[in-house]
């Protein structure tokens, strides 16, 4: 029984720990865990509220570290299939001054891209308020896509809160495109949409705050509120039907690592919602969490407990 659901594959990832050094001559390396998906449901659940994770990994050492991790996060793992047949997928991350770092996937065939869809009849969704998806692991496989799309459709059906971050990894498309037009129809579904204003110039085709909002709230009968991700000017807010606001950022004076800083503010929002605290206030705490996030070497270590959230808050407040 928990009260926040979501969907995604779980990954190892090895952190190098030599500054502004390539992967190919880096030879310090710190293991995490990681995948958007899990940082979304660590945070969420280092905030006091219960989480299952939905997943398949393989029998192996990256499949028992990443349960291990999870049972420490106290992530549910009772929807978390096993095989033998495909590997657990993991990647290499460089160390960085500035910019975001390069990294390298070892995800090809993994576990997670077979998941069993049917395997999501056996989802209990009494308890579940707030449900969370994105486009990563749509874009991984065929069985990825099924399960995001088969998912979506449960959730509707069970009237659960569902909040869509499209995640963009071209990468993984066979084509722009496909991309495009799959991410925009997932959207469709969801009933709270977290586009980057990034990934808006490229699904939208305009980096217009207003327009990407009014281009998801327009698409579909199901979709309530887009909260645009503006970077270091914060967000912006629209929801059907009333007046757009924006919500400002919070200053950060070093940035150790932005990776998890997008899934830090879907914690944030999320967490807030779950609290029945007011949408401002929701957007505000996933400023927060996303600024503390980039001061954090791994995904996601810099997601805040209660205390750690009001004791950030406090010490920027009006900043």
């Amino acid at each position: 029984m928990s009260e926040f659901l979501t969907l995604g594959e779980p990954l190892a990832v090895f952190a190098s720990q030599d500054l502004d050094v390539p992967l190919c001559q880096a030879t310090h390396f710190q293991k995490f865990l990681a995948g958007a998906e899990l940082n979304v449901a660590i945070g969420v659940t280092r905030l006091g509220h219960t989480t299952q994770y939905i997943s398949q990994i393989g029998e192996d050492s990256f499949g028992q570290f990443i349960l291990d991790e999870m049972n420490q996060h106290q992530v549910g793992t009772d929807y978390i299939e096993t095989t033998a047949a495909y590997p657990t997928g993991f990647y290499f991350k460089e160390k960085v001054s500035t910019g975001d770092p390069k990294v390298e996937y070892f995800r090809k065939n993994s576990a997670a891209s077979h998941f069993p869809t049917d395997k999501l009849e056996q989802i209990d969704f009494s308890q579940v308020k707030i449900a969370h998806l994105s486009g990563i692991m749509a874009a991984i496989s065929y069985d990825g896509l099924n399960a995001v799309e088969g998912l979506f459709d449960l959730l509707i059906k069970n009237d659960v809160l569902t909040v869509f971050d499209p995640n963009l990894r071209p990468a993984l498309w066979r084509s722009q495109e496909t991309m495009i037009e799959t991410i925009n129809r997932l959207a469709k579904k969801a009933t709270i949409v977290l586009p980057g204003v990034n990934e808006g110039k490229i699904l939208v085709g305009t980096d217009n705050l207003e327009a990407i909002a009014d281009f998801y709230l327009n698409q579909s009968g199901e979709t309530r509120i887009v909260v645009v991700k503006n970077g270091s000017k914060g967000a912006f807010v629209k929801v059907k039907g009333q007046k757009s606001y924006h919500v400002s950022a919070f200053k950060i004076d070093k940035v150790v690592d932005t990776v998890g800083a997008g899934d830090g503010f879907a914690v944030g929002l999320i967490s807030a919602l779950l609290e029945n605290l007011p949408l401002e206030t929701a957007v505000k705490r996933s400023c927060a969490i996303g600024a503390r996030a980039v001061q954090f070497p791994g995904d996601s270590d810099g997601y805040p407990t209660q205390d750690e959230l009001i004791e950030f808050l406090t010490a920027n407040e009006g900043v």
